[in-house]
């Protein structure tokens, strides 16, 4: 393995679907921006990243395309993914004055090889010298700090913008593990379905997204919260202003809810009996965005009558077990999936 270059330093990416999280070995998350990118069409040069770029989506002239290149947590987009990991690295490394750096990536933990290839090309085109890929779920375990070495069973559920992880980690692996393309994303689409169909209004995911934060639950809540909504009417054609309530956005995206109680419910029933009784000690614990759903470990505590506990800011577990990774690389190798370096 080669020494260092001078002024070089390790960075860790969490590629998430919604949103792109980067820290910086010794300085933490220096970057958290939506995975979203602004491209003009004529010359394919990028015009925003981030933030600026989502408030781009659904509003952009033809010549400009707005586009999330990550969907269900893998590459859809390669060119697209490649110029916005170009930019940001790019940024990190005139920003902080850093080498070609080491970069641990995490990616979902139903990746094929090809997507594995894919991710691997783009950081290694956008200036990493070595990359090294960590399965999401791991990587979320390494940062709600669960002891992921000892014979001890831990169960973690990662709820992300494009899938819903769930594996139980013993020993420094994942002895079992299920993942579904059903997350954040499709909760979003279902609150513009709903809309569409019981208020015959028009609106967009970004809309959606605010709906769901504000008053997407898994169970009832104690007091029923509502929000003035706004979109197309769809029998007129103009900006029209609804009501919508906690109890009917509960009933837009219960099925998918039920979808991840599942993939939860089902994973239980495909772990050993010796792990079994370490989690029903221990309990499950809750990563990413979906976390946030309120209720949503109550309902899970109910129909797996078990323990349940949120991690403490979920949406930044994954980054943060990339961090942790590159503090003990060496330790840590046994985990990652790769162990490819830049010759």
């Amino acid at each position: 393995m080669k020494l260092f270059s001078f002024g070089s330093k390790d960075i860790g990416i969490d590629l998430g679907t919604a949103n792109i999280l980067v820290t910086l070995k010794g300085k933490g998350i220096i970057l958290n921006e939506p995975s979203v990118v602004a491209i003009d069409c004529k010359t394919n040069n990028i015009l925003a990243t981030g933030q600026e770029a989502k408030e781009m989506l659904g509003r952009t002239p033809m010549e400009i395309k707005a586009i999330k290149p990550l969907q269900d947590g893998v590459i859809a987009d390669f060119t697209a993914t490649q110029l916005m990991l170009k930019n940001i690295i790019g940024k990190i490394v005139e920003r902080y004055n850093i080498g070609k750096p080491r970069v641990v990536v995490g990616v979902p933990s139903g990746i094929t090889e090809v997507e594995e290839r894919a991710v691997e090309e783009s950081i290694l085109q956008a200036g990493a010298r070595e990359v090294y890929l960590i399965e999401e779920p791991m990587a979320a375990a390494i940062g709600a700090n669960m002891d992921i070495a000892e014979p001890n069973g831990n169960i973690i559920v990662d709820i992300g913008g494009g899938t819903t992880e769930v594996a139980v980690i013993s020993l420094g692996g994942i002895v079992v593990s299920n993942s579904i393309r059903i997350a954040g994303d499709e909760l979003d689409e279902d609150i513009v379905n709903y809309i569409r169909k019981e208020k015959n209004l028009a609106i967009g995911l970004t809309t959606a997204e605010e709906i769901k934060k504000e008053l997407g639950c898994a169970l009832p809540l104690v007091t029923e919260a509502s929000m003035e909504v706004r979109g197309r009417d769809l029998a007129t054609g103009l900006p029209e202003t609804v009501q919508v309530t906690s109890t009917e956005i509960e009933f837009a995206i219960r099925e998918s809810i039920e979808k991840i109680v599942e993939v939860v419910k089902q994973t239980l029933e495909r772990t050993p009996p010796e792990l079994s009784s370490d989690i029903m000690e221990k309990g499950i614990v809750l990563a990413g965005g979906g976390a946030l759903i309120k209720n949503l470990d109550k309902l899970l505590a109910i129909r797996t009558e078990m323990p349940v506990y949120v991690t403490e800011e979920p949406l930044q577990c994954v980054v943060k077990g990339t961090g942790k990774t590159l503090e003990d690389l060496e330790k840590l190798k046994t985990i990652l999936i790769n162990s490819r370096k830049r010759k």
